[in-house]
């Protein structure tokens, strides 16, 4: 297992060198979804696609990723045109492919044809100077789940800030 040390707005794993500079987070994937498995995908983007993720011109917050024709795609994920582009710039907002296994795309078709499962990308990152999204496959949750986790996550900040307080 990998673990992750913060270091000055980058990420650095414990068992390789390497550093890891989150681009774009969907940090209310995990407040509306549960998440039950994540996945490392490369992404096919063109060069001035890169320089502008590179910039943190990039949101996806809307996106979500769909298996067609048994390949995987980012669907919905916004970014800006590269200010110094030319006529060579990007469409802000296009299908981009996802680089995965064979057998991790059949994984994610068959779940995704299960019934209230989705997928849902939950960062963007840099690492060893390639530009990969992790996904999840999601099932949302609904308002009573919703509360409920908001209850357990006070309970457990007002119990670490009693342990604090006793200290």
């Amino acid at each position: 297992m990998l673990r992750v040390r913060p270091e000055a707005g980058r990420f650095r794993l414990a068992d390789k060198d390497t550093t890891i500079k989150i681009l774009s987070d969907n940090r209310r994937a995990g407040h509306e979804y549960f998440l039950l498995e994540r996945f490392e995908a490369g992404m096919v983007l063109t060069g001035t696609e890169v320089k502008a993720a590179r910039n943190g011109k990039m949101q996806i917050k809307e996106a979500y990723a769909a298996v067609l024709n048994n390949e995987a795609w980012l669907v919905n994920a916004h970014i800006s045109e590269y200010s110094h582009g030319n006529r060579e710039n990007h469409p802000p907002v296009r299908n981009r492919k996802l680089l995965l296994h064979r057998k991790e795309i059949d994984k994610l078709l068959a779940q995704t044809r299960e019934k209230g499962l989705s997928l849902i990308p939950t960062k963007v990152y840099l690492k060893q100077g390639r530009i990969k999204c992790e996904i999840a496959v999601a099932r949302g949750k609904k308002l009573h789940d919703k509360r409920a986790t908001e209850r357990a996550r006070t309970a457990e900040d007002e119990a670490r800030a009693e342990m604090r307080r006793r200290a």
